[in-house]
């Protein structure tokens, strides 16, 4: 990469664990974490802030200061498809444990979920989670799904950790205790717990109430 590097996902099933990075050289690049050598390039417009595998590997979704959330073809290398819907840039993409539905995190204040199976026709996009804010930092917020897919968080510029209901949108938990921006969040992968990371230099981890 010729800028910064904004984001980096793996792969999860495979015959190569594959790396994808997206920078603000305007390329997302693919990687072979064996040799440690690039794979493939896919070249955009604008830079890339956030990326995400989908579960089988054959498509890498890329977003940026263009709003949009583009779908590749990894093995052409081509744009198959655009997904449109947010107002700012999108600060992080996160693929839902049955790989059927991508999470998105955006400046514009909401995350949103994508249906990105492969059938569907017309607009991909499925809900829209707000609550969430961000701020003059900018920074590249997170957002994550729950082992089971049935709640989402997200980084918030409000020192809060929102967590989302996501069959009905509903807010949860707005868990206080952070001094600055809550940059990422993350769930436990089997317990009901989730920690979060903020600029106040600190680090929660909460259990949340059942």
């Amino acid at each position: 990469h010729d800028g910064i590097v904004n984001a980096v996902d793996t792969i999860r099933s495979g015959p190569a664990p594959l790396v994808v990075s997206g920078s603000d050289d305007r390329t997302a690049r693919l990687w072979d974490a064996r040799s440690r050598k690039e794979v493939g390039v896919l070249e955009d417009d604008f830079q890339i802030t956030a990326v995400a595998y989908s579960a089988d590997g054959q498509t890498v979704y890329t977003a940026g200061i263009d709003n949009g959330i583009t779908a590749w073809d990894v093995r052409q290398q081509q744009r198959t498809m655009k997904m449109t819907g947010h107002t700012d840039t999108v600060t992080c993409l996160s693929l839902d444990p049955k790989g059927t539905h991508l999470l998105s995190n955006s400046m514009d204040g909401t995350l949103k979920t994508w249906d990105v199976r492969p059938f569907v026709s017309g607009n991909r996009l499925d809900k829209t989670f707000v609550g969430g804010t961000h701020n003059a930092e900018k920074g590249l917020l997170n957002c994550a799904w729950s082992a089971d897919g049935s709640m989402v968080t997200g980084g918030s510029a409000d020192r809060i950790v929102h967590v989302w209901d996501v069959p009905t949108c509903e807010e949860l938990y707005a868990l206080p205790g952070h001094t600055g921006c809550v940059n990422a969040v993350i769930f436990h992968p089997k317990e009901n717990v989730l920690a979060s990371a903020s600029s106040d230099k600190s680090i929660y981890v909460g259990e949340l109430a059942q």
